[in-house]
């Protein structure tokens, strides 16, 4: 009778540990998938900044040169 008591006790702070175990695994997974959604979703955004870049900001290679001024510093005659 005497020993009953303290066991009871250990056996409800088992069954409480292996429950937030339990949830710890869950939130565990849930945010394993969250963070591979994320990381696919950044992807996509990188691949469209990328293209953004491109169509409006061209390497100096490609773009056109401007064209050349009259002015070498004289005056112009009329």
């Amino acid at each position: 009778m005497l020993n009953w008591r303290p066991v009871r006790e250990i056996e409800q702070r088992t069954r409480l540990i292996e429950q937030r175990t339990k949830l710890i695994e869950n939130e565990t997974e849930q945010l394993r998938k969250e963070n591979a959604r994320l990381k696919e979703l950044n992807a996509k955004g990188r691949a469209l900044l990328s293209c953004v870049d491109q169509l409006c900001f061209p390497p100096d290679s490609i773009s056109t040169p401007a064209p050349p001024t009259a002015d070498d510093g004289k005056p112009s005659s009329p």
